[in-house]
């Protein structure tokens, strides 16, 4: 590890547990050895990760046994937990194995459910290769798979014994899977941590030049705030799903895509979007952050109109009631009093959610920033 290496902690009691955020983790045996062990270990990892730093993590982590998914969100679902089942099983993986998840958020969330199942429950290690793993999917224990009628329908709380970032897997990222990962980075500024937010906007074209300090700063305060709000309600009881801001309208994108025109934090980003809109039109958020929130989300490289072919608005709600944060057939969801301050909104007038969506999904190449409708 060098000097500049960022020690966060997950605070849970004793299921408490550490982000180490640094350049060339990867190469650190001393520190992989340290939360991985040195007993059975099953390394999941994917096609296009797998040839770039499988190898490094075999090495140094003194790791033999590997499985190689299929890369993409349409391969996160039960017939591919099996493959990652039977390789266990084939190589005799006892209850005292640790899986290693060595990729995005799809690779990190099924193995996290496979090691939640696998012998009522194993360790596994997280080291996500991807900006948005790294600021969000890798922390907090959630795991899960979906399904064909909603996105994350499945799965189960199960936390890392470590999570391990290694910055320098972001050199190799595609410029789209890195600006799906900023979506997630400014999710924290708005629901809050509204000096971050600030900071987001004076340092947006640092993050897009991929400035090493930078990014370090933002991973890190990012999973800072992350893991105060999971240490305060680690089963998303309470105030857990103000994590979820723009989640439910994104799901549904994804959903009626089938998880193949988007990536999630593209979908994430449009629903941040549409709450920061619904929220104006509640009367609850100054046009003027909204505005805010459309520009840096823009600078993002992120989408701020819809894919082609999605149902109409009431398919959309549709979809949305499937969300699982839906409680007692109740939409809830994330909304914004101001920037860096969310709450959980269970109450929400339909007509106004409609209109927010026909607005959003009927959008042109040229919104209007300071519409008053």
């Amino acid at each position: 590890m060098t000097s500049d290496t960022i020690h966060l902690k997950v605070d849970l009691g004793e299921r408490s547990y550490p982000i180490i955020i640094g350049s060339g983790l990867l190469s650190d045996a001393a520190l992989l050895q340290q939360h991985i062990g040195d007993g059975q270990v099953l390394v999941v990892s994917n096609e296009t990760i797998a040839p770039i730093y499988l190898d490094t993590l075999l090495k140094n982590a003194a790791a033999k046994d590997t499985i190689i998914l299929p890369d993409g969100e349409q391969y996160k679902q039960m017939a591919t937990i099996e493959t990652i089942f039977d390789s266990l099983m084939e190589k005799r993986h006892n209850r005292s194995t640790t899986l290693v998840a060595l990729g995005g958020g799809v690779v990190g969330d099924m193995t996290g459910f496979a090691a939640a199942s696998y012998q009522r429950g194993v360790k596994f290690v997280q080291i996500p290769t991807t900006l948005l793993a790294q600021v969000d999917s890798s922390v907090g224990g959630k795991t899960g798979i979906n399904h064909a009628r909603g996105k994350n329908m499945i799965g189960a709380f199960h936390q890392p014994v470590a999570v391990i970032i290694d910055t320098q897997t972001l050199s190799t990222l595609p410029p789209r899977e890195f600006q799906a990962g900023l979506a997630e980075v400014i999710k924290y500024g708005l629901i809050c941590d509204a000096d971050f937010f600030v900071w987001l906007e004076d340092n947006i074209d640092k993050l897009m030049s991929r400035d090493s300090e930078a990014l370090r700063y933002a991973i890190a305060r990012s999973c800072e705030n992350k893991a105060k709000v999971v240490a305060a309600d680690e089963r998303e009881g309470g105030i857990r799903a103000i994590l979820n801001l723009g989640h439910t309208f994104g799901h549904a994108i994804e959903t009626a895509t089938q998880y193949k025109v988007w990536l999630h934090g593209e979908a994430v980003g449009f629903g941040m979007l549409m709450a920061l809109d619904l929220s104006r039109r509640l009367g609850l958020l100054p046009i003027a952050d909204v505005q805010r929130g459309e520009r840096l989300i823009q600078a993002a490289g992120l989408p701020i109109t819809p894919p082609a072919g999605l149902p109409d608005v009431d398919g959309i709600v549709e979809l949305m009631g499937m969300d699982k944060k839906v409680l007692n057939g109740q939409l809830r969801l994330v909304l914004l009093r101001a920037i860096g301050d969310a709450f959980i909104a269970d109450d929400v007038d339909i007509e106004m959610l409609k209109q927010t969506l026909a607005d959003y999904l009927g959008r042109s190449l040229n919104p209007v920033l300071n519409s008053d409708a």
